[in-house]
C-alpha cells in the first residue's frame, strides 16, 4: 500500500470511529482522536511501519488523554 492510501485509509478510519463517540466523556474523545493522530504520524514517521504505527497510537493516545488536565 503506497503512502498515501494508507495516511486516506487511516484517517477515514479515524474520523468513522468518532462518529459513534456521541456517549463518551470529553476525556475519552481527546484519547482516542490522540490515537488516531498518534497512528498516522507514527506511520509517516517510519515510512509505514506497524511498530511505529502501534506506538504513536500509543503515545498519541496518553497525550491526548492528559490534554486539558484536571478542572477544578
Amino acid at each position: 500500500m503506497k503512502k498515501g492510501s494508507l495516511i486516506a485509509a487511516t484517517s477515514l478510519a479515524a474520523m468513522l470511529m468518532l462518529t459513534g463517540c456521541a456517549g463518551m466523556s470529553q476525556r475519552d474523545k481527546n484519547t482516542a482522536m490522540g490515537a488516531g493522530i498518534g497512528a498516522v504520524a507514527g506511520s509517516v514517521l517510519t515510512n509505514g511501519s506497524g511498530i511505529g504505527t502501534v506506538g504513536g497510537a500509543a503515545v498519541g493516545g496518553v497525550i491526548g488523554n492528559q490534554v486539558g488536565g484536571r478542572r477544578r
